[in-house]
């Protein structure tokens, strides 16, 4: 049973991955957006989702 979770866990991961890291561009892309600006609510916000989404990328390729 522990190696079905596991292998549903890694098949999860392995899709999640490439949707992350369009996420994480998209975010980027609205970052830069912000500095340019000079949006500073909107920058911690990007900042904030960012290293959810970096914690995140961590946790799935470990």
């Amino acid at each position: 049973m522990k190696q079905v979770i596991e292998a549903f866990r890694r098949q999860d991961a392995e899709q999640r991955i490439p949707v992350l890291r369009l996420e994480i561009d998209y975010e980027l892309s609205t970052l830069y957006d912000a500095i340019q600006s000079s949006d500073e609510d909107m920058i911690h916000a990007c900042k904030d989702r960012l290293d959810k989404y970096r914690q995140e990328m961590l946790r799935l390729e470990a």
